[in-house]
């Protein structure tokens, strides 16, 4: 089965200072190698070579980095945005390169996910539409999901409630189909979308027990760099 997964690499990364004032987040440095090369790894490591980035913020600078990702053994495509578009409207701008199925990640995420194993569960289930969810309990991040029958019934960042024990672990699976639900050239959120789903009863749940790292603030950097070296020693 093949599997594409596009990961949204555009972000301006404002929480990460100087940082990330003349780089993007993909390009920072851990322990001598950028964070994007990790990612590729991971997904080589799941058998997945199909890759599209979307990029904007100093995208070129990714371009000009990796190339057509031949040297980590994926085939790396880029969709780059002339303004922000957000994390949806980044998809419809990539529309022109996407599979029937597409799995959807952060450029800021490493997630310890079996993908083919996630990407399977959403195309026997036929709908449109899955947010892999983590039971956080408010720990790395404010929980803002409940789900119900393996549909998620509620996603907020906002109106938070008490049986929010959950959140979203950072990849989710679209069917193409969805891209007609995001206005065009304007921007929209993954958020917008996720909630218009579950108004249609369109947007799967998929459990994940293992944390997920990010690099999108100072301390999920320093986690995240204490989690390789200790998958180094091993």
């Amino acid at each position: 089965m093949d599997i594409q997964v596009v990961i949204l690499a555009g972000g301006l990364a404002a929480r990460l200072g100087e940082l990330t004032k003349n780089r993007p987040k993909s390009l920072l440095e851990i322990l001598g190698k950028p964070f994007l090369a990790y990612q590729l790894e991971l997904l080589k490591a799941n058998g997945i070579t199909d890759v599209v980035l979307c990029i904007g913020h100093l995208g070129t600078q990714i371009a000009q980095t990796f190339g057509d990702g031949s040297q980590y053994g994926v085939h790396i495509r880029y969709s780059l945005e002339n303004k922000p578009l957000g994390t949806a409207g980044a998809l419809k701008n990539a529309e022109s390169l996407l599979l029937k199925n597409f799995i959807v990640m952060y450029g800021d995420s490493y997630l310890s996910l079996d993908f083919p194993q996630v990407f399977s569960y959403f195309v026997s289930r036929n709908k449109l539409g899955l947010d892999t969810v983590f039971r956080n309990n408010d720990f790395f991040d404010s929980s803002n999901i409940v789900f119900k029958n393996n549909l998620v019934t509620r996603y907020s960042k906002v109106e938070k409630t008490k049986d929010m024990a959950y959140i979203d672990y950072g990849a989710a699976v679209f069917n193409k189909l969805v891209l007609h639900l995001i206005p065009e050239n304007q921007a929209y959120s993954l958020e917008d979308l996720f909630i218009r789903l579950i108004g249609m009863k369109q947007l799967l749940a998929f459990e994940v027990h293992e944390r997920f790292y990010e690099i999108g603030s100072p301390q999920g950097l320093k986690d995240f760099e204490a989690f390789i070296q200790n998958k180094m020693k091993k």
